[in-house]
C-alpha cells in the first residue's frame, strides 16, 4: 500500500512540474539510446569467433620479420612436420585465403558465370576443427579432392531451394578449370572472421596435376608463404614455451636463415588484441571498440547529470513538502524512500522511451557501421553485463544522491524560508555543469581531429594522377587457342578509342595490395643480415608507369619486348626510392650502376621509380621492386573527361566481343584508394553523431537550468527591468554564470582532448597536425550552442511585464 501511494505522488510530482519532466526523460532517453546502440556494436565485435567449440585450445601460427611485423601467412610444409614432431599440438587445419578466387560456372547455372573472391581452400577437419554448422551433407567429405561445400546464401544463389549435394560446379582460377562435386552446405555466422562462400577441399591441391603448373602450391613446399595455419593444442599445453620450440625447430630445418620466427596467437584475439599493448595483427581495432565504449558511458554519464542537476535544483521548488512531511513525522527513510520512487519511475520511462527510440534509430545505425545489428546483438557476448550493470548503478547512484539531498533538508528553516542559501546544492549543479561540456567539447575536438585526418589522406598528393583511371578486371574464361589473337585484337581496338588517352596491364593497382612480399635482395655493397628485408613486388607492364603518371627519378622504364621474356629469364628490375634507400646505395644514380641478387638470381636495375603511395596514408611508403611482365590481372585505362556512362557502355561492348562470358567488371582507381579508409570514415561518422547527441543532450539540462534559474529570479528581474535594465542588460546577467562553466569546461577539455588525441595519430604515418584552430572551433562551437540554449530563456524573461512578474510573488 505505501509502496503504491509513493508512485501515485511520484506520478503526480512528474505531472505537476511538466517542464523538468520532459526534460529528465527525454534526457536520460536520449543518452540510454546512445549506450544501447554503441553496445551493440561493442558487444558485436567482442562476440566475434568467440562460438567455436574449441576456442580455447585454438591458436594461428604467426610469423614474425625482423622489424617486428607480423603476418599469418606461412609455407603449407610447416604444419605436418610440427604435427608429428610436437605431442602439445593435437591436431593442425590450413586454410588458403585468396588463391582461389575465380569465376563460377556449372551446368545448372543456365551457362551464367560469377566472379567469387570469398573462396578458400581447407583442411578435411575443416568442419570438425572449426564450428561451422554443416546443414547440408557431411563435412568429413572435405577430405576429398574436387569437393566443393557452399554457404547458404552461396547455395541458395546457385541452386535456390533444390539440395545441392552432389551436383557439380566448375571453378576456374589460377588452378585452371577443375569441376567439384558439391558434397554440403553450412552455415557461417556474421561474427566469425572466417567468411568464405565457398570452400574448396585442399586435397585438391595434393595432386601436382591439379596445380596448372603453380608448384609454389604445393603443400609440401618450404618456400611459398600463402597459406593460415591453425593448431588445437593439448590442455596442458604452454603456447609460450612452444613458441620457443618452434623457432628451433623452425632455424634447425632450414639452410638459409632468414630471421623470422614462429608466434602462436590465441584464436580467441584474432579479431581483437588481448590488450591495447598486443602488436600481433587482428582484423578489428581494439582502441576503436574501447574508445566507444568510453563514448557510450560518457554519453549516459550526461543524461545522468542532467537528471541529478535538475532534481536537486527543484528541491527549492518543493523545500515546503519536504518540510511539511517531516514535520508531521515522516523520517529520512520515509522520504528516501519517496524520491528513489521517484528516481525510479523517471528511468524506467526513459529506459521505455529509448527502447522505443533505438528501435527507429536502428536502420540508420546500421547503415552507419555497415552491419545488421538488433537489441538481440546484446546477448551475443558478455558486453550486456557490463552494459546492465552501468544502467543499474546509475540510475540507482543518481537516484540515492538525490533522495538523500531531499532528506537531509531542516524542517524548521525550510518553514521560516530560510534555505535559499543551499540553493539546491549550486556547487555541485555548476560541476555537473562542468563536466558535461568538458565531456561535450572532447568529443567535439575528436570529431573535428578525425574528420581533419581523413581529409588530410583523402587529399593527400599520392604521387599518382589517379583522375579519370578506370580499372577493369582482366578476362579468366575461355582461355583456349584463340585467347592471345583475341586480347591482340582487344588491345588494338582499345587503342583507337578516341576517349582512351592510355592504358596498361599490371598484377596489382595503387589501392589494392601488392602481387606479394619477398626478401632475400642484396647488392655487393650490402652488410650481412640485409637479405632478410622484405619487399613488395609489383609486377608490371611497359605502359604502367605512364598510365599513372608516375615518375623516374633516374633511368628508363622497360620495353615491351623486356615484359614479354618468360619469368625466370628476366634480368631487369625497377626500384623505387624506398627500396634504393633499404638496399644500401648511395644514390639512385650509384643503384643502376649496380646489378642486385635475388636468391641464386642476378638483376640489373634499369631505373629508379620516385616513391608514391600505392597503399593508404596510414602506412609508410614501403620499399618497392617492379618485375616487367605481361599481367592482365588489371588493365588501367585512362579516359578523356565527361560522357562516362556512353564510354563504359562501348568499353563493355568491347571487352564482352573479345572474352564471352567474362563479366565486365571494374572500379575507378580514385573510389578504390578512398576504401581504405572505410574505418577512418565510419569512426568519423559516429563521433560526429556522438558529439551531437551529447551536447544536445548536455543542452537539455542546461535549458531546465536556465528555466529554473529565471523562475527564481522572477522578482529581482521585474525589479531591474522598473529601474531602467534594458532587455540586452538582463540577458547578459542570466546568461553570464552558466557561460563561465562553460569557459571553465572549454579549459579541462582542451588538454584532455589533445593528449587522447596525439595518442590516437600515432597510429598514422602521415598525420595532420593539431593546431590551435581545432580548439577555437571546438570552444566556439560549445559557446555558441549554450548561449542560444540559455538566450531564449533569458530573453523571454527579459521581456515579461514587470507589473506581472512583481505581482507574481
Amino acid at each position: 500500500m505505501m509502496f503504491s501511494n509513493y508512485l501515485k505522488i511520484a506520478w503526480r510530482n512528474l505531472l505537476r512540474n511538466k517542464v523538468y519532466s520532459l526534460v529528465n526523460i527525454a534526457g536520460l532517453a536520449l543518452g540510454i539510446t546512445a549506450f544501447l546502440l554503441i553496445l551493440e556494436y561493442v558487444s558485436f565485435e567482442k562476440s566475434v569467433n568467440q562460438f567455436h567449440r574449441n576456442l580455447p585450445q585454438m591458436y594461428r601460427l604467426l610469423n614474425l620479420g625482423v622489424k617486428g611485423e607480423t603476418w599469418p601467412e606461412i609455407e603449407p610444409g610447416w604444419a605436418p612436420r610440427i604435427r608429428q614432431a610436437f605431442p602439445e599440438v593435437k591436431d593442425y587445419c590450413r586454410v588458403a585465403e585468396g588463391i582461389g578466387k575465380g569465376f563460377v560456372t556449372g551446368a545448372e547455372l543456365k551457362n551464367e558465370s560469377f566472379r567469387e573472391n570469398a573462396i578458400g581452400y581447407a583442411e578435411g577437419n575443416f568442419f570438425d576443427f572449426f564450428t561451422f554448422p554443416v546443414v547440408r551433407g557431411d563435412g568429413k567429405a572435405l577430405e576429398n579432392p574436387k569437393v566443393v561445400f557452399l554457404s547458404e546464401k552461396t547455395a541458395t544463389k546457385y541452386f535456390g531451394e533444390q539440395n545441392p549435394v552432389g551436383k557439380t560446379l566448375t571453378v576456374t582460377n589460377q588452378f585452371g578449370a577443375l569441376t567439384y562435386s558439391v558434397e554440403g552446405v553450412y552455415e557461417n555466422p556474421s561474427n566469425s572472421d572466417i567468411q568464405f562462400d565457398i570452400i574448396l577441399s585442399l586435397a585438391t591441391l595434393s595432386n601436382a596435376a591439379n596445380l596448372n603448373g603453380n608448384d609454389w602450391a604445393a603443400l609440401d613446399n618450404d618456400d611459398s608463404q600463402y597459406i593460415n595455419t591453425f593448431f588445437l593444442l593439448n590442455k596442458a599445453a604452454d603456447p609460450k614455451a612452444l613458441e620457443k620450440k618452434l623457432t628451433t625447430f623452425r632455424d634447425g630445418l632450414q639452410k638459409d636463415k632468414d630471421g623470422i620466427q614462429f608466434r602462436l596467437q590465441a584464436f580467441a584475439n584474432i579479431h581483437l588484441a588481448d590488450n591495447l599493448s598486443d602488436t600481433y595483427m587482428t582484423s578489428g581495432n581494439v582502441k576503436y571498440v574501447y574508445m566507444l565504449l568510453i563514448v557510450a558511458t560518457l554519453i549516459l554519464l550526461i543524461a545522468w547529470f542532467n537528471y541529478i542537476n535538475l532534481s536537486t535544483a527543484n528541491a527549492l521548488k518543493r523545500a515546503n513538502e519536504v518540510g511539511v512531511r517531516k514535520v508531521i513525522g515522516a523520517t529520512p527513510g520515509n522520504l528516501i524512500m519517496q524520491f528513489l520512487g521517484e528516481s525510479a519511475l523517471v528511468n524506467v520511462l526513459g529506459l521505455g522511451t529509448a527502447l522505443v527510440l533505438v528501435s527507429l534509430v536502428q536502420p540508420f545505425f546500421n547503415q552507419l557501421i555497415g552491419k545488421e545489428l538488433s537489441l538481440g546483438s546484446l546477448g551475443n557476448s558478455s558486453m550486456w553485463l557490463v552494459g546492465l550493470a552501468l544502467l543499474l548503478v546509475g540510475a540507482l547512484s543518481s537516484g540515492i544522491y538525490t533522495a538523500y539531498s531531499f532528506s537531509k533538508f531542516n524542517p524548521v528553516k525550510i518553514l521560516k524560508g530560510k534555505l535559499t542559501a543551499y540553493a539546491g546544492g549550486v556547487l555541485l549543479r555548476k560541476s555537473l555543469v562542468v563536466s558535461q561540456f568538458s565531456i561535450s567539447i572532447v568529443l567535439i575536438l575528436a570529431t573535428i581531429v578525425i574528420y581533419s585526418q581523413l581529409k588530410f589522406m583523402q587529399t593527400q598528393n599520392l604521387g599518382i594522377d589517379t583522375s579519370h583511371l578506370l580499372v577493369v578486371r582482366g578476362p579468366e574464361l575461355g582461355k583456349d587457342s584463340s585467347y592471345k589473337t583475341r586480347q591482340n585484337a582487344f588491345w588494338n581496338e582499345l587503342e583507337q578509342q578516341s576517349f582512351v588517352k592510355d592504358y596498361s596491364l599490371s598484377g596489382t593497382v595503387p589501392g589494392n595490395w601488392f602481387n606479394f612480399k619477398t626478401s632475400g635482395f642484396s647488392q655487393p655493397g650490402s652488410k650481412p643480415g640485409d637479405e632478410l628485408e622484405s619487399y613488395a613486388f609489383a609486377i608490371i607492364g611497359d605502359t604502367y608507369l605512364k598510365t599513372y603518371g608516375i615518375q623516374l627519378k633516374t633511368g628508363r622504364n622497360f620495353t615491351a619486348a623486356e615484359c614479354r621474356v618468360e619469368w625466370n629469364q628476366n634480368s631487369k628490375v625497377l626500384l623505387n626510392e624506398k627500396a634504393v634507400e633499404q638496399l644500401g646505395f648511395k644514390s639512385a644514380e650509384d643503384a643502376i650502376r649496380t646489378k642486385v641478387q635475388w636468391d641464386e638470381r642476378f638483376l640489373d636495375v634499369i631505373g629508379v621509380v620516385k616513391d608514391y603511395h600505392h597503399s593508404g596514408l596510414q602506412r609508410a611508403i614501403e620499399p618497392m621492386i617492379f618485375y616487367p611482365q605481361v599481367n592482365t590481372g588489371y588493365i588501367t585505362i585512362r579516359l578523356t573527361p565527361g560522357e562516362i556512362q556512353n564510354k563504359m557502355a562501348k568499353l563493355e561492348k568491347i571487352y564482352k566481343g573479345y572474352f564471352a562470358g567474362n563479366p565486365f567488371e571494374y572500379f575507378f582507381v580514385d573510389e578504390n584508394f578512398n576504401k581504405q579508409y572505410v574505418t577512418e570514415k565510419q569512426y568519423s561518422e559516429i563521433f560526429t553523431t556522438a558529439s551531437v547527441w551529447a551536447i544536445f543532450i548536455a543542452c537539455l539540462g542546461l535549458f531546465g537550468l536556465a528555466t529554473f534559474t529565471v523562475e527564481t529570479r522572477t522578482k529581482e528581474i521585474g525589479i531591474r527591468k522598473v529601474l531602467g535594465a534594458s532587455v540586452a542588460s538582463i540577458v547578459g546577467l542570466l546568461s553570464l554564470d552558466f557561460l563561465k562553466l562553460v569557459f571553465v569546461a572549454i579549459i579541462i577539455a582542451c588538454p584532455v582532448a589533445w593528449y587522447f588525441m596525439t595518442g590516437w595519430l600515432k597510429d598514422f604515418e602521415y598525420q595532420i597536425r593539431i593546431t590551435w584552430w581545432i580548439f577555437a572551433a571546438g570552444g566556439a562551437l560549445a559557446i555558441m550552442v549554450a548561449v542560444l540554449t540559455i538566450g531564449f530563456q533569458s530573453i523571454k524573461a527579459a521581456l515579461v511585464n514587470p507589473v506581472k512578474s512583481l505581482k507574481s510573488d
